[in-house]
Parts: C-alpha cells; sequence; structure tokens
C-alpha cells in the first residue's frame, strides 16, 4: 500500500525536530515498562520469487521477578537460509533501528529536511527526512523518512534502511530497505507495530532478494505489586 505524498510550500513548524525527540523519548520510556511479543521472519527469494529458506525467531520481551528487562526465546529458533547469512548487525538493526525511537539522546547524530505533510491511515502527519551527520565506527544509524502526528508529534510511521552498508570486500554486509509503522498502545502511545521490507540486495556475487517481516504484538502494562501487613 503506497501513501502519495500531499507536498507543501511552507516552512517547517518551529523546534519541530526538537518536539519529535521529545516526545519519542516519553514513547521510549512508556514503551519500557511493557511486555510484547516479537516475531522476526528474513526469507530469501529467488528470481521467480519462490522461497529458497527462511529465517524466523519469536522472542518475549518481559521482566525477571527482579524487575530486570530480559529476552526469552518462544519456541524453537528456524534458520534454512542458503544465500543469506544473518550478522550482528542485522540483529542490532532488529533491537534498535526498525523499531527506531528518535529520543533527545539520539538527536545530535542526525539533521532533517522538512518534505511537508501527509495523511497516513487517517492521521495528519509531519514528514522529515533523517539523515545521519556522520556515522563513526561501530555505529548503527537510520537513513529514510518520518511520519510525526500533528497532534502531538508522536512517529506513526518510518522507511529507510539501516547505514552504514558494506560494499565489496572481504566482509561486505548489506540490509534492506523497510517500513515501519506504528499503533496506539493504551489509548496513549505509538508503538511499533510491524516493520516489512522487500527488497533486493546487490552482492558482489550476485543480486539476492531479501524480505523482512518483525511483528511487534501482545503489549501488555508491566506492574508488581507488593502487600505489606503489620502484626497485632
Amino acid at each position: 500500500m503506497a501513501f502519495a505524498a500531499r507536498l507543501v510550500a511552507q516552512d517547517a513548524p518551529p523546534g519541530l525536530l526538537r518536539g519529535i525527540a521529545a516526545r519519542e523519548t516519553a514513547t521510549e520510556k512508556a514503551r519500557n515498562d511493557y511486555t510484547w511479543r516479537q516475531t522476526a521472519m528474513v526469507q530469501e527469494l529467488d528470481s521467480r520469487g519462490a522461497e529458497t529458506g527462511h529465517y524466523r525467531e519469536v522472542r518475549d520481551i518481559l521482566f525477571s521477578s527482579e524487575g530486570k528487562r530480559i529476552e526469552q526465546m518462544a519456541g524453537s529458533l528456524v534458520n534454512t537460509l542458503r544465500r543469506l547469512q544473518l550478522t550482528a548487525e542485522d540483529f542490532r538493526d532488529l533491537r534498535d533501528i526498525q523499531p527506531l525511537m528518535l529520543n533527545t539522546a539520539a538527536l545530535f547524530m542526525y539533521e532533517s529536511k522538512f518534505r511537508g505533510d501527509e495523511t497516513v491511515a487517517g492521521v495528519d502527519c509531519w514528514v522529515l527526512g533523517i539523515e545521519p551527520r556522520q556515522i563513526l565506527y561501530g555505529q548503527r544509524l537510520f537513513e529514510g523518512t518520518i511520519w510525526a502526528d500533528k497532534a502531538d508529534l508522536s512517529i506513526v510511521k518510518t522507511e529507510g534502511r539501516a547505514v552504514p552498508q558494506e560494499h565489496g570486500g572481504k566482509h561486505e554486509n548489506l540490509f534492506p530497505h523497510f517500513v515501519t509503522v506504528r499503533r496506539k498502545v493504551d489509548g496513549r502511545y505509538w508503538f511499533p507495530a510491524e516493520t516489512l521490507g522487500d527488497d533486493t540486495l546487490a552482492f558482489s556475487s550476485g543480486l539476492q532478494r531479501e524480505r523482512l517481516t518483525v511483528l511487534y504484538e501482545n503489549y501488555q502494562r508491566f506492574s508488581s505489586e507488593s502487600t505489606v501487613k503489620f502484626g497485632p
């Protein structure tokens, strides 16, 4: 599904990116109080679109009995990939880039370009292009477009890819273009709901089509209650 941009000749509202980052900081803080299930699947496809192998994992993002954040595998991991090999960067992207939270701590690493406004799934949004100011060794950053709700500046959609890409050489490492859409949870915050990608990666050994699907489901607010009883 595609949304036609309704770009307008106007300047960005003052402090727009800072306002988005402030809202993202609050959203990230709220999401850190939730549990959810994350299902990730990477499929490799041949030139006719037929699957030749896939990777699938299901993780529950939970809290331990001590209240610490933990990840727990649900079921067995499946990996029948033949041509693609997932790297540490791929797993970092699953955790940090595809469900991007553009908080105030990360703001200095990015520059933006105002692209007008657009309606996404019935939500009036500001549209901004985002790219890294520079990429230091070991960093994983986002390059693409964000859509932010005009009402409260919550990001409701992101589209782009993780960078840097590594072309050629001994450690060639390429990453797919993706779209992440969010949904409102408990009527307050927009949390990642689904990441979809279908891209052809131009490796030096040849073209390889990859399809990416990540689902973020069953958000539940974590609460810990204790009762203190006094003796007679």
